[in-house]
């Protein structure tokens, strides 16, 4: 009798599989940085400043800038913001004039990518996911995730077809909004900025106690 009832029991558990848990964010540690994960990153943010220098550039790219805190958003805009900033940078950081970083800073781009790695894998489509797929974005973060996707957009483009904007010459500079600046500028942007979003992302790591 025993033995019959523990084959019921496999085949119910069978016939009704649980419900898959839910992933967990992975966020913690990155509520309170390291100096030691701070500072290559301020390193090579003092070497891209010298290069921007050099090359006699100037910028006013407001890509990321906002007049509101992170900590006004719920907590799964929190971690939906941070991951847009953090794509965006990574984006960014592709072009030319930044590219000379990668070799030499491998480090902190290592900790950004996977940053960014695992705020996708809150934000992921899957319905495990911790924020599963029908969040949907405030108004006040739905537009900054535009401008951020817009800016993106364009870097991929001016990424992939160098040549095309060149040509274009002048003709094209009076269509030329503040997030198509020239080459370097969004790189310049994305990178003064690197510790404000390393401040959002302590932001989404804190969840309810960041305030």
């Amino acid at each position: 009798l025993l033995l019959l009832l523990l084959l019921m029991g496999t085949s119910l558990a069978g016939a009704f599989p649980r419900e898959p848990s839910r992933k967990s964010c992975g966020l913690s540690k990155y509520r309170f940085l390291l100096p030691s994960e701070l500072r290559p990153i301020q390193a090579m943010k003092e070497q891209f400043e010298k290069i921007m220098l050099l090359s006699g550039r100037k910028c006013n790219t407001r890509v990321f800038h906002r007049k509101w805190s992170p900590a006004e958003l719920s907590v799964p805009d929190r971690v939906l913001l941070v991951e847009a900033e953090l794509d965006l940078v990574m984006e960014a950081l592709r072009r030319p004039v930044a590219r000379g970083l990668m070799e030499q800073h491998w480090r902190p781009l290592s900790f950004l990518a996977q940053a960014r790695e695992d705020l996708r894998g809150c934000v992921s489509v899957s319905p495990a996911a911790p924020l599963g797929p029908t969040h949907q974005p405030s108004g006040k973060l739905r537009h900054w995730l535009h401008r951020l996707e817009t800016a993106k957009s364009r870097v991929s483009v001016a990424r992939a077809a160098p040549l095309c904007a060149r040509q274009a010459g002048a003709a094209m500079t009076v269509l030329l909004s503040p997030l198509q600046e020239p080459d370097g500028c969004l790189e310049d942007s994305a990178i003064q900025h690197l510790f404000k979003v390393l401040s959002d992302l302590k932001c989404a790591a804190l969840r309810e106690e960041c305030a």
